[in-house]
């Protein structure tokens, strides 16, 4: 008899981990062994689980206030915790976020996958069998947006570094430059180096241009 893949199942809404499980469940190739509902906590179960699978939502609340100034998508965060630790890990993210810097970002984290929830059931089974086997899946339209173009950036976040989006998202959260850097541990003059940057690379002018740009791109809601 085949081994049953299991899967780590991470989302903080009790209602979609509920369908979710019932969908994946009625496939006695997948078994459930944990579920968690924020970033830590599946960080703490993937590692006193151990599952083949984390099927890994982006947007929950980090629970503390992290290094990476995104403080509403603790799933990418979790990501980075897991594959830090464990390289062979295979995550597969499963989100309402569709739209760029976000696929980039899980690329880089580490993730085998990605899809979004409108995704037919049976693609997310598929993606489950896929990324088990240490294949990577991702959604057509994702593909589309992480795959390299004619030469010309899909993303203007693509422009940023991994540091500059850090800080672009907690300035799109109105946080201000001293409290950003107490939290990242840089100087306020390095911060405003950054900001200075940041808005070069992105063609504007101001925090409320800034703002505007975070919310047409989903990284912060309006």
């Amino acid at each position: 008899m085949t081994d049953t893949i299991k899967v780590l199942l991470v989302d903080d809404h009790p209602v979609v981990r509920a369908g979710f499980q019932r969908l994946l469940d009625n496939d006695k190739r997948i078994d459930i062994i944990a579920e968690a509902s924020s970033g830590q906590e599946a960080v703490d179960k993937y590692f006193s689980t151990q599952p083949d699978v984390v099927i890994m939502d982006l947007s929950m609340p980090a629970d503390d206030a992290g290094d990476e100034g995104l403080q509403s998508y603790g799933g990418l965060e979790a990501i980075r915790k897991i594959l830090a630790k464990d390289a062979d890990a295979r995550v597969l993210v499963l989100t309402v976020m569709e739209s760029e810097p976000f696929p980039a970002h899980v690329v880089q984290a580490g993730a085998c996958g990605y899809l979004t929830k409108r995704c037919a059931p049976d693609e997310l089974l598929k993606a489950v069998y896929e990324v088990s086997q240490g294949r990577k899946y991702f959604a057509d339209s994702i593909k589309e947006m992480i795959s390299p173009g004619d030469g010309e950036e899909r993303s203007p976040f693509s422009k940023l570094t991994k540091r500059e989006f850090q800080i672009f998202s907690c300035l799109a959260q109105g946080q201000p430059v001293a409290q950003i850097a107490e939290k990242m541990f840089l100087s306020p003059k390095t911060v405003h180096a950054h900001r200075a940057n940041i808005l070069r690379k992105m063609s504007i002018g101001n925090n409320s241009e800034l703002v505007h740009l975070a919310i047409r791109h989903n990284i912060v809601q309006a």
